[in-house]
């Protein structure tokens, strides 16, 4: 039996939250769907989910900006948050307030009785309650793990995405890519339009697609995109849309995602009528802070969220698209399930120095291991290299203490890249004053 939960504010139910189920990740979908099932979470707005290693974030921004263009109202959920909670749910472009949290969640506690929820179940369902309240036309939900066992999976998808899909989490989802694929492609539905956007995707998210009879669509094959200096077209089983916009989102992978998005939207053409001018406007509008986000002035500042091998090697391909910089500083703090070693290795000659910084939580790492697996990996990647002097690293208690450390090494003309979690980039932008 799970004690009910009394709480005033928004920060004392998160705190509760955190503490009601014994496990922070619990896989499964039985418990949430018995409290949904008291909920009344029916809607006939149409439902988009997400799934996928890396891209997750940015393809539901894209949609999101491109269905505000075109004068839907629409809910997105993303998660985990930056700063504030309040950034995981959205309604026609502004973040839930307190207050509607809060009644959500009280709805939610009486709805669930004796049954324990985790953190992301209990807050998941709160949002989705929170949606069918509004007169939405489209929700857009992001999957937080997986997608076979998580819970936002409970919603049956009018159009499921698949982004890209690497190694992450291997704890809960597998070691390999098939195995981590299959476990996403639970998100297809049978009969519905099922968007792959990973350009080598694993066989699993095919052979599955196939299996339940959804309507796949594959990137390089039922939808494409090409491009020149000025502008991009993409096209998709039979349509094109020409003379495109880069989208605003800056980095390598995000045309990537953008083509993604732009199939989902093909694909629910019947549903949700979309005019060129939208999909242009909503491509230069989308924004996801901790994305290959750039901060104004000298020194250059990125922030990326990066937290596993593939993203660490789209940072660096992004990085190195950026022109010389005489030095550039890691402020970095990841937790400590990540495949660490494969993205130091990945990112280790990027930078000159490493900042490490201790994370809290059970899954945080502290600053001196962090430090001590670094200097592991740079002493295997400079072996055969006698002559290029290897990268100082140093330990932080917090990512505003390594920042601030780096930000008083730097000159003008370098630059300082913040990366790991969401932590660390939360916690520089609050540093920084830009919360």
């Amino acid at each position: 039996m799970s004690a009910s939960i009394q709480a005033q504010t928004l920060p004392e139910w998160l705190e509760q939250l955190e503490q009601m189920h014994p496990q922070k990740i619990d896989l499964g979908l039985d418990r949430v769907r018995a409290v949904a099932a008291n909920l009344g979470l029916d809607s006939s707005a149409i439902k988009i989910v997400v799934a996928g290693t890396n891209g997750k974030g940015s393809t539901c921004a894209m949609l999101e900006a491109i269905l505000l263009s075109a004068g839907y109202r629409v809910g997105v959920y993303t998660s985990p948050h930056l700063i504030h909670f309040n950034e995981r749910a959205r309604i026609n472009g502004e973040s839930a307030t307190d207050a509607q949290f809060l009644q959500a969640f009280e709805v939610v506690e009486k709805a669930r009785g004796d049954t324990s929820l985790t953190y992301f179940e209990f807050t998941t369902l709160a949002i989705l309650w929170l949606f069918a309240q509004e007169s939405l036309d489209a929700w857009v939900l992001e999957v937080g793990l997986g997608g076979r066992l998580d819970a936002v999976n409970l919603v049956d998808a009018d159009c499921a995405i698949v982004t890209s899909i690497d190694i992450d989490h291997t704890d809960w989802l597998g070691a390999d890519r098939e195995t981590i694929g299959l476990e996403k492609a639970h998100v297809f539905r049978p009969g519905k339009p099922a968007i792959c956007a990973d350009p080598q995707p694993p066989e699993s998210v095919i052979e599955y697609a196939k299996s339940i009879g959804a309507d796949l669509w594959v990137q390089g094959q039922d939808f494409n995109y090409s491009g020149d200096r000025q502008q991009w077209a993409f096209a998709a089983r039979g349509r094109r849309r020409n003379a495109l916009g880069y989208p605003g989102l800056r980095g390598a992978n995000q045309l990537l995602n953008a083509s993604g998005a732009l199939a989902a939207i093909e694909a629910l053409r019947d549903q949700l009528m979309v005019p060129q001018q939208a999909v242009r406007l909503g491509l230069l509008q989308a924004k996801v802070p901790g994305r290959f986000q750039f901060l104004p002035g000298q020194p250059a500042i990125v922030l990326d969220v990066a937290h596993n091998p593939h993203a660490a090697a789209v940072l660096d391909k992004n990085l190195a698209g950026m022109g010389f910089f005489p030095y550039t500083y890691a402020v970095f703090g990841i937790l400590g399930d990540k495949d660490i070693e494969q993205v130091v290795h990945t990112l280790s000659k990027r930078f000159d120095a490493w900042y490490c910084a201790t994370l809290p939580g059970e899954r945080g790492l502290s600053g001196q291991a962090l430090k001590e697996r670094v200097e592991a990996q740079l002493a295997l990647d400079f072996a055969d290299k006698p002559n290029e002097p290897v990268p100082e690293v140093l330990i932080f208690d917090s990512p505003a203490q390594a920042f601030e450390a780096a930000s008083q090494k730097v000159t003008v003309n370098d630059r300082i890249v913040a990366f790991g979690s969401f932590i660390t980039v939360g916690e520089v932008l609050v540093h920084l004053g830009r919360d």
